[in-house]
């Protein structure tokens, strides 16, 4: 399966350290805003007005705050277009700019996910695809004829000053979680949603058994993260703010457990980060384009790649697992309640950690047996996201969104 767009970006265009609660809502926004003030210096006031997704759920994501606190101190002003429906994207914002009441200046950008960007008159917003092919098939061929890793595929596209950004990333995953289970009091927005990691992590029990206090203790690294995202602190996209819990959760875990050192977590974020791509690119990872299961369920793919990595397993079992991965998280909605990062995405970003284990231990088993290949999974997910009702990719009209949670 090739992209009809050649190759894939940099996995800096993946793992992205930001603001949350949302890549697509807030990250994305907040990038296209900098990038038109910067495009018109002269300018005296702006306008903002947000379509599709931004619109339905942009006051519960916080994209009207960050709007216009990013063009401060200047003046912007800010609309919601609920109504129009033939978009080129969900998240679809438009940009003017004026000069003594006049308009100078209007670009139409789409926050694409995973905090990225495009604008349809600028083509230098597109980072350069580095990586020559955008098949996992391919990229596995490679690596038998030339006897290498996955992690040395990486560094053999990317340099070795990948892993210089990597070790940030990974520092960035690393505080998200200490500093999320050590906070408390309630999230932003209206639901009164108590923050829970620090009592998941402190709730041990003398006769706690070993699998029981796995999923607590990687559930409660998942909740941090998550937490934190919501609470708008800073996080790591991975592949997206909504899905940034899955892989430090699994990783941290594993990390503490069983003594892995930081170059090769590194090795494992290489790996992960190249099945996010693929899907990024083959797909998305976009939750108001193709629903939850291009965010928590490309997460929970990336980190039982990672893993498989972490653990040694063979290229066809790390395949096996992200493929499990994805496969069991088709069709998954976004319907957030409120349209805020918190019921239920932060629950689902546990959920996911835990899957991504059990997808390794499975795959670790049953590789042999394997019918489906992660390019087809991958292929089958977009098509499943392009089936999927608008009222049930982050509109909050339909499913669990339309819940009365008091």
């Amino acid at each position: 399966m090739e992209s009809k767009s050649y190759g894939m970006q940099s996995l800096k265009q993946l793992y992205r350290i930001g603001r949350g609660p949302s890549s697509s809502h807030t990250m994305g926004p907040e990038f296209a805003c900098k990038t038109f003030m910067q495009m018109n210096p002269d300018a005296d006031s702006f306008k903002a007005v947000l379509f599709g997704s931004l619109a339905k759920t942009g006051v519960g994501h916080g994209t009207d705050r960050i709007v216009v606190e990013t063009f401060l101190p200047l003046p912007c002003e800010l609309l919601f277009n609920y109504s129009e429906s033939e978009l080129p994207h969900p998240n679809t914002m438009d940009l003017y700019a004026y000069k003594n009441g006049e308009q100078i200046d209007f670009k139409r950008f789409l926050s694409v996910g995973g905090g990225e960007i495009r604008c349809e008159t600028i083509e230098y917003h597109d980072a350069p695809r580095i990586y020559p092919v955008a098949s996992f098939e391919k990229i596995v061929d490679e690596c038998y004829d030339d006897d290498i890793h996955l992690w040395q595929y990486v560094e053999r596209i990317e340099g070795k000053e990948i892993w210089d950004y990597l070790a940030e990333v990974w520092a960035q995953m690393k505080m998200s979680i200490k500093e999320g289970l050590h906070s408390e009091g309630i999230l932003p927005g209206g639901l009164n949603v108590q923050k829970k990691a620090r009592h998941l992590y402190r709730q041990q029990h003398i006769d706690e058994s070993a699998e029981t206090r796995e999923n607590r203790t990687v559930c409660a690294y998942a909740f941090a993260v998550s937490e934190q995202n919501a609470d708008g602190k800073t996080i790591v996209t991975a592949p997206t703010c909504g899905s940034a819990g899955v892989m430090p959760a699994v990783l941290y875990y594993q990390q503490k457990k069983r003594g892995f050192s930081d170059t090769e977590i590194l090795h494992a974020l290489a790996v992960g980060g190249l099945v996010g791509n693929l899907i990024k690119t083959n797909a998305s990872i976009s939750g108001s384009e193709c629903g939850c299961q291009a965010e928590v369920g490309s997460a929970c793919a990336m980190a039982a790649a990672a893993l498989g990595e972490l653990f040694k397993l063979d290229k066809s079992k790390i395949e096996y697992a992200a493929e499990i991965s994805i496969e069991h998280h088709l069709g998954l909605t976004c319907d957030p309640i409120c349209g805020l990062v918190q019921i239920p995405c932060i629950e689902r970003n546990a959920v996911a950690a835990m899957r991504a284990i059990n997808a390794v231990n499975l795959a670790s088993f049953l590789s042999d047996s394997r019918k489906i290949s992660l390019d087809e999974a991958i292929r089958v997910m977009k098509q499943t996201g392009l089936d999927i009702s608008k009222r049930y990719k982050e509109t909050s009209e339909a499913g669990l969104a339309t819940l009365n949670v008091k």
